[in-house]
C-alpha cells in the first residue's frame, strides 16, 4: 500500500508550507528572472532583507471550464434586467470570451501578481546558479582580542564582583541549619519554665537553673553571624577569545568607459558575497565605496554602481585615497579591514607600478584581506604587476571572472587559499 504525507502546518500568515513550495517550484524561472531584477536596484546592506516581487499574471492563469462554440442551451442569468424569454441574443465571437486583458486604453487591465519572498527564499534564487549555502565552510582570519565572560559563581573574588543575592541565600541558609535546633531547645525549655512557673509547690531552684540555661542558649543563638564570609558569592568570570565585532569593506571600481553595465554587475555580484560573509563574522560592518577614473572620489552606493564616466584610468588615485580614509577614520588596531577591488585591468602604464608600491607599503600591512578582481580574460599592465607580489603576501589575492556563473567559484578558490594564524 503506498502512503502519503501531507504536511498541512502553517508558515505565517496562514500560509500553508506544502503549497508555497508547490508554487515556487511551479514558477521558478519567472521568480528568478524578477529576483534577478530585483537585485539590480537593490543595496549591498539591502540584499538579505525580505523582498516583494512581481510577476505577471498570466503566468499563474488556472485552467477554467468554457462553454464551447455550438449547440443549444437554456441558460438564467442572475440580475438579467435586459432580456426576455425568447429573445434572440448574438453570439460573441470566437476568443472574445473569459478572461481579461493585462493591459487597455480605459485604465481596465489585470496587474501583475506581487508576493513576498522570505530572507532565504530571496538568497536561495539569487545564488542559485552560484551554490552559496557551500559559501558557510569558508573562514577568513579575524584580529584576536578577549572578551570577560560570566562563568558561574565562586567562593572568593573582588568586592566588587560580590552577588549580594547568592551571598544573602547562603547566609539565610547557613542560619537556619544552625539555628534550627538551638530555636527548638529554647522553645522546649521556655515551655518547661510555664509549667514549673505553674506548680504549687516551690520550684525556685529548678527554675532558677532552668533561666540560666535559657539565657545561655539565648545567648548561642544570638552569636550566631548574620553574614559568615563562607556565605560570600563572587561572580566568576572569565577570559575567552573572540573575533571582533567590527569590521570596514572598501570596495574600489573602476567607472570609466571600458567599464559598462555587464561588468558593474559583475563586480556587484562579488561585493555582495564578501559582504555576505563578512555578516557572518561581525556584528557591525561599514561599507566604504571608493570609484575611480582619472580620480578618486568616496560616493554613495547608487553613484558607485550606476554612474559612468569617460576618459582614462588612474588606479592609484582610488587606491591613495583608501590608505587616507584608513588612516583617518578605521584605524588597523580597532578595526578589521577588507578591500575588494574591481577592474577591467587597464591602467596608465606609468601608474601600474606605482599602485604595486602603494599596496605593498601602505595598504596591505593594514588590511586582513583584500582581492583584486578583473572582469575581462585578458592580461593588462595593472594584473602583470599585481601577479608579481601576489605571491608575497597571503593576504592579498587576484583573479579573472567574465561571467556571472564564474563569481561564485572564483570566491570559493580565494577564500579556500586563505590561511588562519
Amino acid at each position: 500500500m503506498l502512503h502519503q504525507i501531507i504536511d498541512r502546518r502553517l508558515a505565517g500568515k496562514n500560509k500553508s508550507i506544502a503549497n508555497r513550495e508547490r508554487f515556487l517550484r511551479r514558477y521558478r524561472e519567472d521568480i528568478r528572472r524578477s529576483v534577478t531584477e530585483a537585485v539590480r536596484d537593490r543595496g549591498i546592506t539591502e540584499i538579505e532583507k525580505s523582498k516583494s516581487i512581481s510577476i505577471p499574471r498570466h503566468d499563474i492563469s488556472e485552467p477554467e471550464f468554457r462553454h464551447g462554440v455550438g449547440g443549444r442551451r437554456d441558460t438564467v442569468h442572475p440580475g438579467n434586467q435586459d432580456y426576455l424569454q425568447g429573445d434572440r441574443i448574438a453570439r460573441p465571437e470566437r476568443g472574445s470570451g473569459g478572461g481579461g486583458s493585462s493591459a487597455s486604453d480605459h485604465g481596465e487591465g489585470q496587474d501583475d501578481f506581487t508576493f513576498e519572498l522570505s530572507r532565504e527564499e530571496f538568497m536561495q534564487y539569487f545564488f542559485e546558479d552560484l551554490e552559496l549555502p557551500r559559501l558557510i565552510k569558508t573562514n577568513l582570519m579575524a584580529i584576536p582580542s578577549w572578551k570577560n565572560m560570566r562563568a558561574g559563581y565562586s567562593i572568593d573574588g573582588a568586592p566588587n564582583n560580590i552577588d549580594i543575592v547568592r551571598s544573602l541565600r547562603s547566609s539565610l541558609g547557613r542560619r537556619i541549619a544552625l539555628g534550627s535546633p538551638l530555636v527548638a531547645k529554647l522553645r522546649e525549655l521556655e515551655a518547661l519554665m510555664l509549667t514549673l512557673q505553674a506548680d504549687p509547690e516551690d520550684r525556685r531552684d529548678e527554675i532558677l537553673r532552668l533561666e540560666e540555661d535559657i539565657h545561655l542558649l539565648k545567648g548561642r543563638i544570638w552569636r550566631i553571624p548574620f553574614i559568615d564570609p563562607f556565605d560570600l558569592r563572587y561572580i566568576n568570570r572569565i577570559r575567552q577569545p573572540i573575533p571582533s565585532s567590527q569590521a570596514v569593506m572598501f570596495c574600489v571600481m573602476d567607472v570609466s568607459g571600458s567599464m559598462d553595465e555587464q561588468r558593474k554587475d559583475l563586480a556587484k555580484r562579488f561585493f555582495i558575497l564578501l559582504y555576505l560573509f563578512l555578516t557572518r563574522n561581525y556584528e557591525h560592518i561599514e561599507v566604504v565605496f571608493i570609484r575611480h577614473h582619472t580620480r578618486a572620489d568616496e560616493v554613495d552606493e547608487n553613484t558607485f554602481f550606476h554612474s559612468q564616466e569617460s576618459g582614462g584610468t588612474v588606479v592609484s588615485s582610488a587606491l591613495e585615497l583608501m590608505k587616507q580614509i584608513i588612516e583617518d577614520r578605521y584605524p588597523a588596531s580597532e578595526w578589521n579591514i577588507y578591500g575588494a577591488q574591481a577592474s577591467d585591468g587597464d591602467n596608465w602604464n606609468d601608474d601600474s607600478p606605482k599602485c604595486r608600491q602603494i599596496l605593498e607599503n601602505h595598504i596591505l600591512p593594514m588590511v586582513r584581506y583584500f582581492a583584486y578582481i578583473q572582469v575581462v580574460p585578458e592580461e593588462q599592465n595593472l594584473w602583470t604587476e599585481y601577479e608579481q607580489m601576489a605571491p608575497e603576501y597571503p593576504q592579498f589575492v587576484l583573479k579573472k571572472v567574465q561571467y556571472a556563473s564564474d563569481i561564485y567559484p572564483v570566491f570559493r578558490e580565494l577564500f579556500e587559499k586563505q590561511v588562519t594564524t
